[in-house]
């Protein structure tokens, strides 16, 4: 890998650059970099600073033979709300002796019982007090980060969001060409095996999905049908990019389970960056929470690995790489939309919009043309019929670069159009 640095690290720089005012609060979907977002930043500052991982041991020291023979070794610790304490303290006490101040950044903090509780008490004491400790609080749990972060510490955090790489970062850092972004996805880690098909596809099954799974979901939130939410994963992973209703859902998943339990489920794969369930397009709320979802993969790694198809079988599929070029597109509008800004798809049938995005009362349709689907550009003029849209993009041939288009941001075309 090239040296390369995604944007956060200089966001979390000018952070840190300022008087703490508030806590920097670091979240996104497993193996993001998040870690090396914030290692690289502390490189570069010139403050004094402690990086800590609730994952990694502690460290002790014991005397062998002779006052000068010291060796350290590892040691776990069980990790709760008096080991955030002991250390923040420390760190308080460096930023005052220091004078200028001092970070100290928490990964993983989500896994301590009350941990937000605990922070508050420790950040508000520091307030108090005028105490120059930075504080950066790091983890792969979105739900739970946000959850805990909501709640106990409204108003006292800034986040900086970390997301699914880019088609510009993967090609930045890894030489990836728009075809091995399509099939090989976004995650860094996962880039090296990118030649060995093997390897690349159990890196992306074992170590990144049952991770997500198993410990960001199941082990987090309470969930009383673990086999029904992995299953729904698997199911939507393979469809992606197909609008199924949950009626149809439940007699795929074979389980007895109803569509509220569904429609939270995916809400929480989607907390997790897993797979998102957008929304029929509606001018009544209501109507798009009552409505079929559209799944749609936020990495396709997540839809090829498990596939079955190698690189060269997805792109001789046509209609399969169609919907991988799909469920690309619906990745980086749903990974790149700004907080105020809602991601759905539209369709009265036999009329359909791949995607629509709306901030307040601006709408921008979206048609992705791809593989072998036969585009007639009659959906997109009823909709223009019916909602009058701000702007109507095409994407694909004819229309906008797939590569420029997944260049930039969704709310890009806010602002260009």
């Amino acid at each position: 890998m090239k040296s390369f640095q995604r944007g956060q690290v200089s966001t979390l720089i000018k952070r840190i650059g300022e008087t703490p005012h508030q806590i920097i609060a670091i979240f996104g979907p497993r193996q993001t970099g998040k870690t090396t977002i914030v290692r690289q930043a502390l490189q570069q500052i010139e403050l004094e600073s402690r990086y800590l991982s609730v994952d990694e041991p502690d460290s002790y020291e014991i005397r062998v033979r002779s006052d000068t023979a010291v060796s350290t070794y590892p040691l776990k610790r069980e990790r709760d709300a008096g080991w955030i304490v002991h250390h923040w303290e420390e760190a308080r006490l460096d930023a005052e002796r220091f004078g200028r101040g001092f970070v100290l950044a928490i990964d993983e903090i989500q896994k301590i019982p009350n941990w937000s509780d605990t922070v508050k008490g420790l950040w508000d004491a520091d307030r108090a007090r005028n105490c120059p400790l930075h504080v950066v609080i790091l983890g792969s749990a979105p739900l739970m980060m946000q959850s805990g972060l909501s709640e106990s510490l409204a108003g006292r955090f800034e986040a900086i969001p970390v997301s699914h790489w880019s088609l510009a970062e993967m090609a930045e850092a890894f030489d990836f060409d728009l075809a091995r972004f399509l099939y090989f996805g976004g995650y860094p880690g996962a880039a090296r095996f990118a030649r060995n098909p093997d390897r690349w596809r159990n890196y992306i099954l074992v170590a990144l999905i049952e991770p997500n799974v198993e410990r960001d979901i199941l082990s987090m939130t309470r969930v009383d049908k673990p086999a029904l939410l992995k299953r729904l994963f698997e199911v939507g992973a393979a469809q992606s990019g197909q609008i199924l209703s949950y009626t149809k859902m439940l007699g795929q998943l074979q389980d007895a389970g109803n569509t509220t339990t569904l429609a939270r489920y995916l809400d929480l794969l989607s907390s997790a960056g897993l797979l998102a369930g957008l929304p029929k397009h509606s001018n009544r709320l209501f109507r798009q929470r009552a409505s079929s979802p559209k799944l749609n993969v936020l990495n396709t790694a997540l839809m090829t690995a498990g596939s079955g198809y190698s690189f060269d079988e997805a792109q001789a599929d046509r209609s399969f790489w169609g919907r991988i070029v799909e469920s690309a597109v619906g990745a980086h509008l749903f990974n790149t939309a700004a907080p105020d800004t809602r991601l759905s798809y539209w369709r009265e049938s036999p009329y359909e919009v791949d995607f629509v995005l709306q901030r307040g009362p601006r709408i921008i349709a979206i048609e992705v043309k791809s593989g072998t689907k036969n585009l007639t550009f009659r959906g997109m003029q009823v909709f223009k019929q019916r909602f009058r849209p701000h702007c109507s993009l095409l994407v694909g041939e004819g229309g906008i670069g797939l590569d420029e288009f997944l260049t930039v941001p969704a709310n890009y075309w806010f602002e260009e159009t």
